[in-house]
């Protein structure tokens, strides 16, 4: 399935393998010109020649690691705006958060599965009116008696229990995860997040396919991000 425009996309991995996969997740999403780097610093060099439209880097390589490529980036005004989805091992909440808090606008744990790759697309180029739109934050904000500010703390404390529900995913049975969607698609209701509320329509006999429910779970924090950024 394609999403958005076809645009120039930008993979680095020092894991030859790890990377021709993720190549090969990334043209399956689209008609895209992909480039590769094995590592940050040539990364960063390709950066400044090719301006491509989203970068997916890993997160640990020799030279220049991603998370210091990020940053890097970040602090360039001419690159800082550019989508960037860092690829790790590492599955744990802490590395998660960190490369949050540095930037990136989204993280997949390998092994890569091709719903990771896509959800990524979907999330960052999703195209207006082609999917349920969003409620406006003033107007969730005006709905619910709250404030600006309080409106983006209740969406942080979402932003957590949908992150906590991926870390659990591949423990939880289907039933237990189906129960745990439906009470994340309450509180994505309450807070004006159609999108969030269709992407986690899942289930018991769906919620078996962690690839599915992994690909849902992206676009709901997706989701919650944009809201928090526009509140």
């Amino acid at each position: 399935m394609a999403y958005g425009v076809a645009m120039k996309v930008l993979v680095v991995d020092d894991d030859v393998v790890a990377r021709m996969m993720l190549m090969h997740l990334v043209d399956s999403c689209g008609r895209h010109e992909i480039i590769e780097a094995e590592d940050g610093a040539e990364a960063w060099r390709l950066l400044q020649a090719e301006k491509p439209g989203i970068v997916f880097c890993d997160l640990r390589m020799p030279h220049l690691s991603g998370l210091e490529l990020l940053q890097r980036l970040r602090a360039d005004p001419a690159l800082a705006k550019l989508p960037f989805v860092l690829v790790s091992a590492a599955a744990d909440g802490a590395t998660r958060d960190e490369a949050l808090a540095a930037g990136a606008d989204g993280y997949i744990v390998k092994p890569f599965r091709q719903d990771d790759v896509h959800a990524q697309f979907a999330r960052l180029f999703a195209q207006p009116g082609n999917g349920v739109e969003d409620e406006a934050p003033l107007e969730v904000a005006r709905r619910l008696g709250i404030d600006s500010a309080r409106l983006r703390l209740y969406l942080e404390g979402l932003g957590r229990q949908i992150e906590a529900a991926g870390l659990e995913l591949a423990a939880a049975d289907a039933d237990t995860m189906a129960a745990r969607l439906a009470r994340l698609r309450d509180g994505c209701a309450t807070l004006g997040l159609a999108s969030a509320v269709a992407a986690l329509e899942i289930d018991a006999a769906s919620a078996a396919d962690r690839a599915r429910v992994g690909a849902a779970l992206n676009l709901a924090s997706g989701a919650v991000a944009r809201q928090a950024a526009r509140a």
